[in-house]
C-alpha cells in the first residue's frame, strides 16, 4: 500500500509523509462514516457503522488483521492484552466490542469524539472506592447484548510479557449475571511487537504518528479463546488470574 521508501527523501522526511497520508486517509474514512452512522441512529437503528469505520481504520493504518477462533458477538466480557493504540481499531473492527476505557479519554480531542461514537464505557480507575458502582455500569453495558471488551492489564505493556490482569475490572462478572460469559482475547503482533508497544513518556498525538509513519505494514493475530463461565468461579483474582494463564498460553503456542 505504502512504498517502505520514498526516492529523494530522508528517513525522517519519508516517515512524516507515511503518517499524513495515512491520516489522511482515516479522515476520509471517517468522513464517510458519520454521516451514515447519524441516519441509522435517526431511526432508532442499530449502527454498524462505527465498526465498519474501525476495521477500515485499522487497515488504513496499516494493519493486517488474522483472526483465529470465534468472537462471541452477544453478552460477553472481552478480557485482553494492550500494547498500542492500534489495539482498539482492530479489535473493535474484528468483534464490534464496545470498550471499557479510562473517563479522561472522553476529553481527548478526535479520539473522545471517536470513542463516543463506539459507545464507550468510561469510569474512573484512580477511584478506587468506587469499584462496585464502576462494575455496575459494565453490567449495564453488559445486559444490553453487545460485546464489551476491558484491556486487564490497566494500560499499555511494554511488549515484554503480559503484565497481571486488574481483578478489580473483574468485578462486573460477581455474581454472576446468567448468559454473561468470559472470553479471554489474546492480540499478537509478531516480530512488530517492539515498535509497536507505546512508551508512556510520549503524548497520545505523538505516539499516533510514530506509529503511522514506520515503513510497511504490521501483521496482527488476534485470538478468541474459548469462553469461561464466571459461575464456576467465586473470586474476581482467581478468574483475572485464570483468563490472564488461557491468553498467555495461547501467545505462547502461537509463537
Amino acid at each position: 500500500m505504502l512504498a517502505l521508501s520514498l526516492p529523494g527523501r530522508s528517513a525522517a522526511d519519508a516517515h512524516l509523509w507515511r503518517g499524513r497520508y495515512r491520516v489522511a486517509m482515516i479522515a476520509a474514512l471517517l468522513a464517510a462514516h458519520v454521516p451514515l452512522h447519524g441516519l441509522w441512529r435517526l431511526f432508532g437503528r442499530r449502527s454498524p457503522w462505527p465498526t465498519s469505520f474501525l476495521r477500515l481504520a485499522g487497515r488504513a493504518a496499516g494493519a493486517d488483521v488474522r483472526i483465529v477462533g470465534t468472537p462471541l458477538r452477544s453478552h460477553v466480557l472481552m478480557a485482553t492484552n494492550h500494547l498500542s493504540w492500534l489495539d482498539i481499531l482492530v479489535l473493535a473492527g474484528a468483534s464490534g466490542a464496545r470498550f471499557v476505557a479510562k473517563d479522561e479519554i472522553a476529553r481527548w480531542p478526535l479520539f473522545g469524539f471517536l470513542a463516543g461514537l463506539n459507545r464507550t464505557v468510561y469510569i474512573a480507575r484512580k477511584k478506587r472506592g468506587e469499584v462496585r458502582e464502576q462494575a455496575g455500569l459494565v453490567r449495564e453495558a453488559l445486559a444490553e447484548g453487545c460485546p464489551v471488551a476491558l484491556f486487564a492489564e490497566g494500560g499499555t505493556g511494554d511488549g515484554q510479557g503480559v503484565k497481571p490482569f486488574r481483578a478489580s475490572l473483574f468485578e462486573a462478572l460477581l455474581p454472576p449475571v446468567p448468559g454473561i460469559r468470559l472470553q479471554p482475547v489474546a492480540i499478537d503482533y509478531g516480530r512488530d511487537t517492539p515498535d509497536l508497544a507505546w512508551d508512556r513518556g510520549i503524548g497520545m498525538g505523538r505516539e499516533m504518528m510514530r506509529v503511522l509513519g514506520l515503513p510497511g505494514r504490521r501483521k496482527v493475530t488476534i485470538r478468541f479463546l474459548d469462553p469461561i463461565d464466571p459461575s464456576g468461579w467465586g473470586d474476581r483474582k482467581a478468574l483475572a488470574v485464570e483468563a490472564r494463564e488461557r491468553l498467555v498460553a495461547a501467545m505462547e503456542a502461537g509463537r
